[in-house]
């Protein structure tokens, strides 16, 4: 048998061997607390009622849910969450893991003297001298979101002159390394703009390497031409059949024409719900009648936004946003490069962060703020009824010591375990097979 030939029966076994696995393995979660209701007093509510069950998981989804189950299979794992709070697992839907300092040596950000274009002026060296490290600290970044409970990923990633499309390249392998436990999505960004870079066969190269969504960069200020800037966008996006992630940070009635633009190219282009906008820092500048206006039209084209939750200005309106039919998601952004040195991949505080800002302090509020951290999944609905966990549900979730979701967020208790695909993929606890419980 030729090498070439040994190397592809030999891939052929493991993946016969790795779905095998998949097929046979069995996890039953014991004694988990799960929501059931929210308690009211006087028509408010005051508290959130809780129960205790156990949850088989096979073949990566959950398939029963009982006061108690005892396994059919001996080689059952099990895990004795001991009261822990159940709880869908968390998404970044925000960074950039492409370009850290984390896992590296220390080190502060640099006087901007000319606002963002001097963290592009430090990119044409500082890249390509980060490129022997990029994989690595990624994987680094990877592993840190594990521990903070999340299963999904959507990372920009730089395409530009001076490194190419070469964090494409080990992004994917990054991402790839950790694919059994963390879903991702890769969106190629053109950091020092679209047209101001020329980077638009960049962009396409990337978009044939396997990227997810087409970004970009302020229109405006960094390209210089709304109009030609988002068309070159959309036209990367619709020929490839990619989906857009877009970063606005222009404040006032400038962000507000760009939003109205990018919603007409989405509109023509018949894009709905394909599109985002991240930071969206001038919606924060909106009021009355134009806030409600803008939320409308938003909504109507299915653009959905990503922030930060930003508390050097004014912050987006994310309750209004979302009640009017705007999805709604937080991100990081980073944890410490050239840019920022304050992220900490840790969601549960950025919603803590969110709470604290907008003045959430009952437990009603509290609990709702999860749903910006899990693509709207939550475990009761406006109305108290239990909608998560499901059979058939796929089994993504945290076990957090808690004893309800506004617990967690007001309090920023710890996460014991994450289990991602029906398998631990985190945990900071020993698991124990049945015959040892």
């Amino acid at each position: 048998m030729s090498q070439a030939k040994e190397k592809i029966l030999f891939a052929w076994l493991l993946a016969v061997q790795k779905g095998r696995e998949i097929m046979t393995h069995a996890l039953l979660i014991k004694n988990a607390r799960l929501e059931t209701n929210y308690n009211t007093s006087s028509g408010r509510v005051i508290s959130t009622a809780t129960d205790y069950f156990d949850i088989l998981v096979e073949t990566g989804k959950i398939t029963q849910i009982a006061k108690e189950i005892i396994p059919s299979e001996k080689d059952t794992e099990i895990i004795d969450a001991n009261g822990a709070l159940m709880l869908p697992s968390l998404r970044e839907m925000h960074i950039h893991i492409d370009k850290t300092y984390y896992g590296g040596e220390w080190q502060a950000v640099r006087p901007a003297t000319n606002g963002i274009f001097t963290r592009f002026e430090e990119e044409k060296e500082l890249l390509p001298k980060q490129l022997a490290t990029a994989q690595e600290r990624a994987e680094k970044v990877i592993e840190l979101y594990l521990r903070h409970g999340h299963t999904h990923i959507r990372t920009h990633c730089n395409v530009d002159p001076y490194i190419g499309t070469k964090h494409i390249e080990l992004t994917k392998q990054a991402l790839a390394k950790y694919s059994d436990r963390i879903t991702s999505e890769i969106v190629a960004f053109p950091q020092h703009g679209l047209l101001r870079s020329q980077v638009t066969g960049l962009m396409k190269e990337a978009m044939r390497m396997g990227a997810d969504l087409v970004g970009g960069v302020d229109p405006s200020t960094v390209d210089g031409h709304i109009d030609h800037s988002f068309q070159t966008m959309m036209e990367i996006a619709t020929e490839f059949d990619k989906g857009l992630d877009i970063h606005l940070h222009n404040p006032d009635t400038l962000g507000e024409y760009e939003f109205y633009k990018l919603a007409a190219y989405t509109e023509k282009a018949k894009w709905q719900n394909r599109v985002t906008i991240s930071h969206g820092i001038g919606l924060a500048d909106l009021e009355g009648q134009a806030l409600d206006e803008m939320i409308a039209r938003l909504a109507e084209v299915g653009i959905d936004v990503t922030s930060t939750i930003p508390i050097n200005r004014r912050t987006i309106p994310v309750e209004a946003l979302y009640d009017g039919g705007v999805s709604v998601s937080v991100g990081h952004d980073s944890l410490t490069d050239h840019w920022s040195p304050f992220g900490t991949g840790d969601t549960i505080a950025k919603l803590n962060l969110l709470a604290e800002r907008f003045k959430y302090l009952d437990e009603y509020s509290l609990s709702r703020t999860l749903r910006y951290a899990t693509g709207g999944v939550t475990p009761l609905n406006e109305a108290g009824v239990q909608v998560w966990p499901q059979r058939g549900d796929r089994a993504d979730f945290i076990l957090v010591d808690a004893e309800s979701t506004a617990h967690l967020i007001a309090r920023k208790r710890h996460i014991h375990y994450l289990v991602a695909g029906g398998k631990v993929a985190y945990t900071n606890e020993s698991p124990k097979r049945w015959e040892e419980v």
